[in-house]
C-alpha cells in the first residue's frame, strides 16, 4: 500500500507565530542535530532563486535560531541546531530576505 504524502515530519506543525504570520512548531521534543528535511530547492527561474517546501516556506527568522541550514548544489536542508527543541517551541533559522 503506498504511503500518503506528508509535507512535514510528524514532529512539526504549522500554526500562528508571534514572530510573523505562520510558523513551524515542534509537537514533540526534537533532539539536537536532527535532520528535518529539505527546505529549499535552488532554481534560477524562481523569483528569488529558490522554491520553498513547507519547511522552508513556514520557518521564521531569528538572530538566535534553533535550526541550521546545510547547502548542497541543488537543495538546502534543515536540521535542528546544537540544542534540543522542546514541544511547543517555534523553529527558527537565521536568514535574510532573498538570501536563503
Amino acid at each position: 500500500m503506498p504511503q500518503n504524502y506528508k509535507p512535514l515530519p510528524d514532529s512539526l506543525t504549522i500554526k500562528e507565530s508571534d514572530i510573523q504570520g505562520l510558523g513551524l512548531f515542534a509537537v514533540e521534543r526534537i533532539p539536537a542535530d536532527r535532520f528535518l528535511g529539505m527546505g529549499w530547492i535552488k532554481n534560477e527561474m524562481a523569483h528569488d532563486g529558490v522554491y520553498r517546501t513547507p519547511l522552508g516556506g513556514f520557518i521564521n527568522h531569528s538572530d538566535m535560531p534553533n535550526c541550521v541550514k546545510t547547502e548542497g548544489k541543488k537543495y538546502i536542508f534543515l536540521s535542528s541546531g546544537d540544542k534540543d527543541i522542546e514541544a511547543g517551541e517555534e523553529l527558527t533559522v537565521k536568514y535574510t530576505l532573498y538570501n536563503v
